[in-house]
């Protein structure tokens, strides 16, 4: 159903830009009105059906706005770091220190691509051991200079090549996980996309947690869920209702505090919008976490994560 609006959408987007470099006559005013109600009805449309289905099609949309997008919109003179200082630079996962209204923190987030050559300079999006030893190397540096951690939470999940097992993918993701865990500085996470497995709760583990509203957070992939479960990857869209991935959901069970509306037809309709939301809160949250004693941060984080389950 989604995919099927969103073939309309593209060719009244492809009709209206084409309408745009032509001369502005009166017949063309009129159609030009007409396609814009057209595809201000289909993007309610779309609004008011979303299966759990098509959200992780939206949170996986090659034109939904990434770590890259984010960064250049929030903040100011932001320094990318490379490198865990033990083996090699990870692509896949970009951060470094910078400000944010005049605020030092540190950014850390998951880079997916836009096309073929993008995914293959990210891996697809799935961070290596070296990653999260990225991870772990920015996190301490931040603690050490008392910044905030910002997380930007985008991957299918963690990479599961031979080549990263050998080089101790595990450790390193536990690793992560320990770190953030006792961190004694504030730590924001953001699932702006796709949030899968260990691989994305690498960079989770936080104070505060905030999902846009088409983003997902699970265990797995649908489709590996619905091969585990059902030994057939085609019922992932069954298994998108059962695995309660959505951020509605995980805000129903308290995993999450905040969701972000997104427009119509998903965040890479407006960007500029949702960056703007995710301002607002960010700099809430930040002044927030600030003003709390580090003691007290790493109680309330340890005390949040030992809650989640309890009805």
């Amino acid at each position: 159903m989604l995919k099927e609006l969103e073939s309309k959408l593209k060719a009244i987007d492809q009709e209206l830009e084409h309408m745009a470099d032509n001369s502005h006559s009166p017949a063309q005013v009129l159609m030009r009105r007409q396609l814009e109600r057209n595809r201000k009805e289909l993007l309610e449309a779309i609004a008011k059906s979303l299966t759990p289905a098509d959200r992780v099609y939206l949170a996986r949309h090659p034109k939904r706005p990434g770590v890259r997008d984010y960064i250049s919109y929030l903040f100011t003179d932001f320094l990318e770091l490379k490198g865990d200082r033990g083996c090699k630079e990870d692509e896949s996962i970009l951060g470094g220190p910078a400000f944010y209204k005049g605020i030092p923190v540190t950014v850390i987030g998951q880079c997916k691509g836009r096309n073929l050559e993008e995914n293959l300079k990210y891996n697809f999006g799935m961070p290596g051991p070296e990653g999260y030893r990225k991870v772990i190397r920015l996190a301490r540096q931040a603690e050490k200079f008392d910044r905030p951690i910002i997380t930007f939470i985008d991957t299918p999940g963690a990479y599961p090549g031979l080549e990263a097992e050998e080089r101790g993918q595990g450790e390193a993701i536990a690793g992560c996980l320990s770190v953030l865990s006792d961190i004694r500085v504030p730590v924001i996470a953001i699932v702006i996309g796709e949030g899968g497995s260990g691989g994305a709760l690498a960079l989770g583990v936080a104070n505060t947690i905030i999902m846009l509203e088409n983003s997902i957070f699970s265990v797995l992939s649908p489709e590996g869920f619905a091969s585990i479960l059902w030994k057939d990857s085609s019922r992932s869209d069954e298994a998108c209702e059962l695995m309660k991935l959505t951020a509605g959901d995980l805000l129903d069970f308290g995993i999450i505090d905040y969701v972000i509306k997104e427009p119509p037809g998903g965040a890479h309709r407006d960007p500029g919008q949702v960056f703007q939301d995710v301002a607002i809160l960010l700099e809430q949250e930040i002044r927030k976490l600030t003003a709390v004693g580090k003691e007290e941060l790493t109680d309330a984080r340890y005390k949040k994560y030992r809650e989640m389950g309890k009805l």
